[in-house]
């Protein structure tokens, strides 16, 4: 057999340095593993964004809103679901572990609470602290009390919990802070339109009670010197005792109260017998512990819950 004739001297040469010049190319990459936490590099180079899971829905506007497109954000509550006592599956339990930032209010969700110890994620963010949440008498939670974890009511308490993300998120991806703490500026004053909205709007009203369907309306009540009555008391799950039944009635009866509000989660039977019986009106305040997508963000429904508001405490 013949052997092949062997290339000229000046190809080899040219073949030698190509390779060489590519081993050196691939030396100079950056790898994925300089990437901040929380951001992973694609196949083209390109900075994915942040995973980010929030527990339920008012952490989960905040994070969209704090993140902006740098942020891919999840809710661990899904929509329409009554968050107080959600249960996790498996699969759910993984995502937590797999994300980001994951967002919660320790002590509102046991299961989210339990999970969190279990996944330990690297960049978790418990808000309760930044919301400073209170009793249900309006004083600071003390160790082994329950506190009223509905903070998000009162537009001042979520402006706090906005700046605790927006500083969270610039730590898992400082090349991103400056985005984080513009939009964290915007929606602070966004916020305070609102809250000033409230401030004006329920200023002048005939009456100061709510009765409402479970006393999730705490922060916002002291908030708006107001003062809440609850068929039910922090757990919206929990059967009325005949003595509050009594007491709702002569609140009522006593304060010519108008409406009692009923929330679209909770069973509305016992507010709405009370009402026939009293011969008052129901209407909805929402309390956006959990979210359907027709009926606006955040802060339109708040807004609409100042409309309900108005129209019961008869405000001028």
């Amino acid at each position: 057999m013949h052997s092949l004739p062997r290339p000229p001297l000046v190809l080899t040469a040219m073949m030698a340095m190509t390779v060489m010049t590519g081993l050196a190319l691939s030396a100079c990459a950056p790898s994925n593993s300089s990437n901040p936490a929380g951001s992973t590099g694609s196949a083209d180079g390109e900075t994915e964004s942040m995973r980010v899971l929030a527990s339920f829905y008012p952490l989960q506007f905040v994070a969209e809103r704090v993140g902006g497109e740098n942020v891919e954000v999840g809710s661990v509550t899904p929509p329409g679901a009554e968050p107080h006592n959600l249960e996790l599956s498996p699969a759910k339990v993984a995502e937590l572990a797999d994300a980001s930032v994951v967002i919660y209010a320790s002590g509102f969700q046991a299961a989210v609470d339990e999970a969190v110890e279990q996944t330990a994620p690297e960049h978790g963010i418990d808000v309760a602290e930044a919301a400073g949440l209170s009793s249900t008498d309006g004083s600071t939670a003390k160790d082994g009390e329950a506190a009223d974890p509905h903070f998000w009511l009162d537009p001042e308490r979520l402006t706090e919990v906005t700046k605790a993300v927006a500083e969270r998120f610039s730590e898992a991806d400082p090349q991103n802070a400056d985005a984080y703490q513009d939009n964290a500026d915007q929606l602070t004053e966004e916020l305070s339109a609102l809250d000033e909205e409230f401030s004006i709007g329920l200023a002048t009203c005939k009456r100061r009670t709510i009765v409402v369907s479970h006393e999730a309306y705490g922060y916002l009540a002291d908030r708006y010197d107001l003062e809440q009555t609850g068929v039910s008391g922090i757990d919206p799950e929990a059967e009325p005792a005949p003595a509050r039944v009594a007491k709702i009635r002569r609140v009522i009866q006593g304060q010519d109260i108008t409406t009692i509000f009923t929330e679209s989660l909770v069973n509305p039977k016992v507010a709405e017998t009370l009402a026939a019986d009293l011969g008052v009106r129901t209407a909805l305040l929402d309390p956006l512990e959990s979210h359907a997508e027709a009926s606006g963000d955040y802060l339109d429904i708040m807004r609409n819950n100042l409309g309900a508001l108005q129209e019961a405490l008869s405000c001028e």
